[in-house]
């Protein structure tokens, strides 16, 4: 997908708080206007809610199967109603702080000894997806973005205990040699306040 340029970003996460309120207060969503042309392209795309520096919801499309705008809409309807939250109320998008991340699509990460998985992860640029495969029904996945290792203050390897543990394994999984791992990068525009200035994360 094009770069975005920073009144882009903000242009998308405009959109997406539009979006996300209308969802809280029951309303039809209507597609997003006036997004760049970009958006128009398949990509994957999360929108993250934060409400008093504490997570809210976090919901997206990792692949690029949708045009960037129409997953930013699945992205900012579902994010109203992650499950590992209540729903979001009438009156919490005010208080919440909107972020969207726009994803590259993931590529596999080729290795043939899981020690050195930690050594080719580059912090702050490499999101992670997990996919494990157990049996034809089983598979487990999990993914964290790019941003979220800086965030937590994780280093390689905790970047990698942790997605496991997400996805439901042991947190030393990934010596294994069994699992396959994707990296991925995003461009990551959030707003500073509520409602605030948006700004490239």
């Amino acid at each position: 997908m094009s770069l975005l340029t920073d009144d882009e970003g903000a242009a998308v996460v405009r959109a997406a708080r539009a979006m996300v309120e209308a969802e809280a207060a029951g309303r039809d969503i209507v597609p997003p206007e006036g997004l760049p042309a970009s958006m128009d392209e398949k990509s994957g795309v999360f929108v993250t809610l934060e409400k008093e520096g504490r997570l809210r919801g976090c919901i997206g499309i990792v692949m690029p199967v949708y045009p960037a705008r129409q997953a930013l809409m699945y992205a900012a309807r579902d994010v109203c109603h992650d499950p590992r939250f209540p729903a979001l109320r009438e009156n919490e998008p005010a208080l919440c702080t909107v972020e969207v991340s726009v994803l590259t699509p993931p590529e596999k990460i080729e290795y043939s000894d899981p020690r050195d998985l930690p050594g080719m992860i580059v912090l702050g640029r490499d999101g992670l997806l997990l996919n494990c495969r157990r049996n034809a029904k089983s598979c487990r996945s999990a993914v964290f973005l790019p941003q979220v290792p800086g965030e937590q203050g994780w280093n390689a390897e905790e970047y990698l205990s942790n997605l496991c543990e997400k996805a439901g394994l042991q947190d030393d999984a990934w010596l294994s040699g069994v699992i396959e791992f994707s990296r991925f990068s995003a461009e990551v525009f959030s707003e500073e306040a509520p409602c605030g200035k948006v700004v490239r994360v």
